[in-house]
Order: structure tokens, then C-alpha cells, then sequence
């Protein structure tokens, strides 16, 4: 069977759009939002000229998945996945909504994302080479890139609507929230969901090096929102072929990133478009993670 071309633009003009990102285009419903992961893929702070078809179903249906599975730890935003659902007003746009779209509470996004490390990489591997801290956390001293950490860390970034997020001290996350208690529970349910996370995919045969949450407020209520444990906000790695020393094999933009260095882009528009090879060996990848972590295949047709 031959794939859908991927959908890297939504045009419903009978729904008031409230945002646009890099992935996901939001709708304004009244009482609700309409979330839609779009198959747009970004890299180096720039949307590609290409799509990855499917991308935005895993996207939104492995969020699916992890909401319903930490309801436990904490209540999340997500009304439904199902089309059939949804409002009225939202139904003649079906096909294109179908598995890849979220109706979601409306609530007041806090202004810091919740970052969760179990082990050292990426910017945390760079802070650390320089200070031994990661976030201003002291760290035992030796440690390699990509080592386990001995305990799960809370490390709070700035959200920027441009460019890279800024990793902060858990005291400066304080200072712009102005609510040390508020700090502390996100610090506390940030783990916690690592933690049980972490567990399960491990036991799929994954590695869930770190990952980022976003959080709101309805009213008092906290609530998980945005996406959750997805290979665009984890980074996810087979744990069979995990070596510490050096950066992992991971399910995410590996092929993309290594394309655009092979071709020595210079990280400034224009952008490029991907190869067909990259753009299946990219979905291939976000796939494997889909499946080996829900146990199923996605779903790519109406629901």
C-alpha cells in the first residue's frame, strides 16, 4: 500500500486558529482547543522543506497513550482523540484530523518546561564538562557521555519562541514563577513521571535518557499538557545497543541530523528538503518507538 503524501500544512477555514508551531497547528473551539500534529520535522531550530509522513499520528498517539497511562501520577489535558467526538463544527475536516488531532482543555501554560535526565547527554553532557553540574546539580565527578545517573534530576529550561531553551537553576525557575511551593510540585511530579515512564519503556527494551513536560493550570487544577514521551520531546534509545562513552543510537531526527551535517547546510534559510531515504528511515524510526512502546501498530484511519 502506498503512503499518504504528508500533511505539512492544515487550512480549515471555518475554525479560528489560535497558534502555530513548529509540528503542531492549534484551533480554537471556544471551551476547548483542537491540537494537530502536523508531519512537518524540524532540525537545528528550523522546519524542514520536507514532511515524514505519519510523524504527527505517532505524535499524537503515543501522547495518547502515556496521558491515559499517568492519569496516576497526574490529570492531563486531553479530552479525546476520537473524530467522532469532537464538535460538530470540526467533523467536514475528518480526514485530515484523523489520528494525528487532539481535543484538549483550555488552561494557563506555565512558563518553564520540566525537564527530566536519568542520564548525561546533550546539554546536560556539554554543562557538565565544563563544571561538573548540570542545571548548578552537583554530579559525581568521572562520569561519561551517556552514563546512567545515579538518581533521576529535575533540570527547568526557559521557554523560547525562537531558538534553543535555556537551562536554569531550580532557584532561577522560582524567581520567574514567583511560587516556590508550585516549583517544588513540578519538580516532584516532573520525576515521578520520569520514573514510571522509564520503567515501562525499559521493560520494551528502551532507554528514555530524558524527556520534557509542559504543564498548565485550569483554575487551581495542574494539569499535563502539550505532548508527552514522544521521540520529538524524549530522547529515546535500544537499550541492546547501549554503549556510555559517546552519543547513542536514538528513535528520533538521528537520520535527519546526520543528513544535514553531511551536506554541511549552514543551519540558515534557505532550508533544505530531505532525501526519500532520510525521510523513510525517519519514520521507520518513530514507528519502532510507537509500536515497542504501546505493544500496537498506529492507527492510520478513521477513528
Amino acid at each position: 500500500m502506498s503512503l499518504a503524501p504528508p500533511l505539512t500544512a492544515t487550512r480549515f477555514p471555518t475554525l479560528p486558529r489560535f497558534r502555530t508551531g513548529k509540528v503542531r497547528d492549534v484551533y480554537d473551539l471556544g471551551d476547548t482547543l483542537l491540537i494537530v500534529a502536523t508531519d512537518r520535522i524540524s532540525a537545528f531550530d528550523y522546519v524542514l522543506g520536507s514532511g515524514i509522513p505519519d510523524k504527527g499520528k505517532v505524535l499524537t498517539q503515543l501522547s495518547a497513550f502515556w496521558f491515559a497511562r499517568l492519569t496516576g501520577v497526574i490529570p492531563n489535558h486531553c479530552v479525546s482523540v476520537r473524530v467522532g467526538e469532537f464538535p460538530d463544527t470540526v467533523r467536514p475536516y475528518a480526514d485530515d484530523l484523523s489520528g494525528r488531532s487532539m481535543l484538549v482543555r483550555k488552561t494557563a501554560p506555565i512558563e518553564i518546561e520540566c525537564v527530566a535526565r536519568g542520564y548525561l547527554s546533550g546539554s546536560g553532557w556539554k554543562e557538565y564538562q565544563q563544571s561538573g553540574t548540570v542545571c548548578g546539580i552537583p554530579l559525581p565527578t568521572g562520569l561519561r557521555e551517556s552514563d546512567r545517573l545515579p538518581q533521576p534530576i529535575f533540570t527547568p529550561a526557559t521557554k523560547a519562541s525562537t531558538g534553543h531553551d535555556i537551562n536554569i537553576p531550580e532557584a532561577e525557575a522560582v524567581r520567574i514563577l514567583g511560587d516556590a511551593a508550585l516549583v517544588r510540585r513540578l519538580r516532584e511530579t516532573t520525576v515521578e513521571l520520569y520514573k514510571q515512564a522509564s520503567a515501562h519503556a525499559e521493560s520494551k527494551g528502551i532507554i528514555l535518557a530524558d524527556t520534557k513536560f509542559e504543564f498548565g493550570l485550569d483554575g487551581a487544577e495542574l494539569l499535563l499538557i502539550d505532548e508527552a514521551l514522544t521521540p520529538d520531546s524524549s530522547r529515546f534509545w535500544p537499550a541492546d545497543q547501549y554503549a556510555p562513552g559517546g552519543p547513542q543510537p536514538s528513535y528520533d531526527k538521528q537520520f535527519v541530523r546526520d543528513y544535514l551535517e553531511a551536506i554541511r547546510w549552514n543551519k540558515q534559510p534557505p532550508v533544505p528538503s530531505l532525501p526519500d531515504d532520510v525521510v523513510m528511515k525517519t519514520r521507520a524510526k518513530y514507528l519502532e518507538a510507537f509500536e515497542r512502546l504501546t505493544g500496537h501498530a498506529l492507527s492510520v484511519g478513521q477513528t
